[in-house]
């Protein structure tokens, strides 16, 4: 076997050079790229094997740790899990910065390669600087915090272990059932060390995505299932959009006349104007979809998690006798509410679905009534988006206002707060990937991060970060890297003076208006923040708008700007849609002297016991 001395960098990312892809019948690197912050644990070791291929696999500097590991994780959803990028830190904080980003990543079934130094394998010069001494496990270090959000870790302790540790961190991050964050923990002697490598470490590879049919016996029950069924619907997930399966779920409903619901990650998967697409679903979604989930019999869940927002609390599905089909390529996630699973590529499921089925279609009645219902929320949600006569416009006003002045092609991203209950109603979009909504660990801060790391992953579109004043102050590093690498964001910004979102929540719990909204904090003078200066101050162009009019000609303005473009306007902090939704399960407090908290709780003993009746 021919082999070739590298040191454990130097060969780890040879290897990761020589990974590749094929998207639309073209080669291309797997790895995008890889973000790095360079301090003691990987400048000399990672970062001198990175300047070696760097015309091969480029390293990009960001500004924040967790920032640079979230802009990594939104560039391997936008490239539906398809090509990926992996992040390096030096050991401690800023490791530690990463674990909420790989969190992020785990949670939505996402690639991403981290690469954090670690202490001395030889333990000679211990304790390092930034080094968590465990007093009763030496083996332990900062790096360990990343096993309970990694789908695959290891800790390099000698050059030799890279083998097989790469050839395992590959095979997690393109399969497509266990796919998400991968946490090599590097030593940062070892980085230097070297070893004789197998030449076939660095062959060029190319990894296509796996696409498993359905079990036979499986298939069988879903088929008959839905051809029992009265009042079938489709819950449509992120995993639609992995599977690149829209055109296909478009083509199952029209043939079998059944409508479908969007979770937040699913949201794009179908156009706004398919007639069966009933839009949102759950807790955040239309009286459209929400209706005729209360009635369904049977309910095709497709590539979703089933998370408590899609199912209002395990309480909107309330048909009676009603049965689930979870169609994943995850059987944890397929036999999620005592569903009959059905495991397999979304694509290939939906294929089988169809030959199966023939053609049968869902009774006419259920289809009209689906139909109705979707002409109906269309009116109600119109009156939530037009400019209104209020001092400060609602969320949902800014929304309208900005899809007003979108274009086909613009991609909408948020993450956190109120925003994303009023897109997941409101945001109309015929293209897929139009919507990036990063819900299901509802992450401050991923938005302006995010937002880069879909314009790295689809640079030929435009992408419009909304963002709150609170997710703002979180996280805004990333915007003075997109006017580094000339990718250009438009961002538009939400002030509300708080976390507005939290507030109502508060309220409707019972509480007080309590260390929310700035003005309900504990405080000696309140700060007057200027998002306009400060996003200038990292070289973006950025404004303040007065109000909607304003807003839709700032937002023409940042359309033709070269570099990123921040708008600023100041919003209604308690103005909400209040048409659609559905209930939420959050525990109110038994005992409070307050009554407006024992009213809320004996509502909320009302709402569990209905769920736990009708479960």
């Amino acid at each position: 076997m021919a082999k070739i001395r590298l040191t454990a960098a130097q060969a780890l990312v040879r290897a990761m050079a020589a990974q590749h892809t094929r998207i639309d019948g073209k080669t291309v690197p797997l790895f995008g790229g890889v973000f790095a912050i360079f301090g003691h644990g990987n400048v000399a070791g990672l970062g001198e094997a990175l300047y070696q291929v760097r015309d091969k696999l480029p390293t990009y500097r960001a500004h924040n740790e967790q920032g640079m590991a979230l802009a990594a994780t939104a560039f391997a959803k936008a490239s539906r899990r398809r090509r990926m990028m992996a992040c390096t830190s030096s050991i401690g904080p800023g490791a530690l910065n990463m674990v909420t980003a790989a969190a992020v990543a785990h949670v939505n079934r996402l690639p991403l390669l981290l690469l954090p130094g670690d202490v001395f394998a030889s333990r000679r010069p211990d304790p390092v600087l930034q080094q968590i001494e465990n007093f009763a496990d030496g083996t332990v270090s900062a790096n360990d915090c990343f096993r309970p959000v990694s789908r695959y870790f290891d800790r390099l302790t000698r050059p030799e272990q890279l083998v097989p540790a790469f050839q395992r961190a590959m095979q997690v991050l393109t399969d497509p059932a266990d796919c998400g964050p991968v946490t090599l923990g590097f030593c940062q002697d070892v980085q230097a060390q070297a070893a004789d490598y197998p030449e076939h470490l660095f062959e060029d590879k190319i990894w296509t995505p796996r696409r498993p049919p359905p079990d036979a016996g499986e298939l069988t029950e879903a088929m008959q299932l839905l051809r029992a069924a009265k009042r079938p619907l489709i819950v449509c997930g992120g995993g639609v959009l992995y599977a690149e399966a829209e055109a296909a779920l478009a083509a199952f409903m029209t043939a079998h006349g059944i409508p479908a619901g969007e979770t937040q990650s699913g949201k794009s998967s179908l156009p706004a104007s398919h007639v069966l697409n009933m839009g949102a679903i759950g807790v955040t979604g239309t009286q459209a979809s929400n209706d005729l989930a209360e009635q369904a019999d049977v309910i095709l869940a497709v590539g979703t998690r089933l998370q408590d927002f899609t199912t209002g609390s395990q309480s909107l599905f309330a048909g009676a006798g009603h049965r689930i089909i979870g169609l994943n390529i995850q059987a944890f996630d397929a036999a999620k509410q005592g569903g009959a699973p059905l495991v397999a590529d979304a694509l290939a499921g939906l294929a089988a679905l169809t030959a199966a089925l023939g053609d049968w279609r869902a009774p006419a009645v259920w289809t009209e009534t689906a139909k109705a219902g979707k002409r109906s929320w269309a009116e109600i949600a119109a009156r939530y988006t037009v400019a209104g006569n209020a001092p400060l416009p609602s969320d949902a006003q800014v929304i309208g206002a900005v899809q007003r002045t979108s274009r086909p092609g613009d991609i909408v991203l948020n993450a956190a707060g109120g925003v994303p209950g009023e897109l997941h109603k409101h945001w109309q979009t015929e293209d897929a990937l139009g919507y990036h909504m990063e819900y299901g660990f509802s992450c401050m801060g991923y938005e302006i991060a995010g937002g880069l790391g879909v314009k790295m992953a689809l640079p030929d579109r435009n992408v419009i970060v909304f963002v709150g004043d609170g997710s703002y102050m979180m996280l805004n590093s990333e915007l003075a890297t997109s006017v580094m690498l000339g990718k250009k964001l438009t961002v538009v910004v939400l002030d509300n003076r708080g976390y507005g979102c939290i507030n109502r929540l508060q309220r409707a719990t019972g509480s007080e208006s309590f260390n929310n909204l700035l003005q309900d904090t504990l405080h000696e003078e309140l700060p007057e923040l200027d998002f306009v200066a400060h996003a200038r101050s990292m070289g973006a162009i950025a404004e303040k708008v007065s109000g909607i009019a304003d807003l839709e000609a700032a937002l023409v303005r940042a359309r033709d700007s070269k570099r990123s473009h921040v708008v600023v306007i100041d919003t209604d902090p308690m103005t909400i849609t209040d048409a659609g939704g559905h209930w939420w399960d959050v525990a109110v407090p038994e005992v409070s002297v307050r009554p407006t908290v024992r009213a809320a709780h004996d509502r909320y003993l009302t709402a569990t016991a209905a769920r736990d009746g009708a479960g």
